[in-house]
């Protein structure tokens, strides 16, 4: 067995979170399922949580390589707030001076993305009991050594020494394996939505879930 640290992220894995990230993206698979240029996807979803907030970012490191990850925050209210502040001026940036390729899949992304959100597709979380949130990726290799559970034991410590008072996350029923994690951990099915996101690319329905727990 190589040696498994958890520990907590330092600038220099911020590449490497990125690399797992977008390699996982999609249900575990590679971003490029569903988008062409996966620095749209870094820039957008986890340059947050490696530039704004990267004290509550953990990585699972085996032989001094990150393997995995877990990004989170303790208040995602404000964190969009921040985010409005710190990364879509610097997406936007980038984004006029061409440093983005759009192709036809993410534009049928976005487009699907908007379709979801008009007719109701995203579950109900309520912020005020659960305020915090997290995700997890795990690199394809090291999935199945318990690091996921290791990864949220670190950051639900974190959260209660901080005083947090519930903490949520949100995911579909193709992700099998980390809903039972959750479940295992003490998580919480809060609601649970049919989604055709995903239709053309899985041939089965597939939910949105929001699970929660309190601390």
């Amino acid at each position: 067995m190589p040696d498994l640290i958890i520990r907590p992220f330092q600038p220099a894995d911020r590449q490497a979170v990125f690399q797992i990230g977008a390699d996982t993206a999609f249900f575990g698979a590679p971003i490029e399922k569903y988008m062409e240029d996966r620095r749209i996807f870094n820039d957008i979803f986890y340059a947050y949580y490696t530039d704004v907030e990267p004290q509550y970012t953990w990585v699972a490191v085996a032989d001094g390589k990150v393997v995995g990850f877990l990004a989170g925050c303790p208040d995602v209210r404000a964190k969009y707030g921040r985010w409005l502040i710190h990364i879509f001026p610097r997406f936007m940036a980038r984004l006029l001076r061409g440093g983005y390729h759009f192709g036809p899949l993410i534009w049928h992304y976005i487009g699907v993305m908007i379709s979801a959100g008009l007719h109701g597709e995203a579950p109900h979380i309520d912020f005020r009991k659960f305020p915090a949130h997290l995700h997890i990726n795990v690199d394809a290799p090291w999935r199945g050594l318990g690091l996921g559970h290791k990864l949220m034991d670190a950051y639900l410590a974190q959260l209660r020494l901080l005083g947090v008072r519930g903490v949520h996350l949100e995911t579909t029923s193709m992700n099998e394996v980390a809903c039972r994690l959750y479940e295992k951990v003490g998580f919480r099915l809060l609601d649970a939505r049919p989604t055709r996101m995903w239709a053309g690319m899985i041939d089965h329905p597939v939910e949105n879930r929001a699970y929660g727990k309190k601390l």
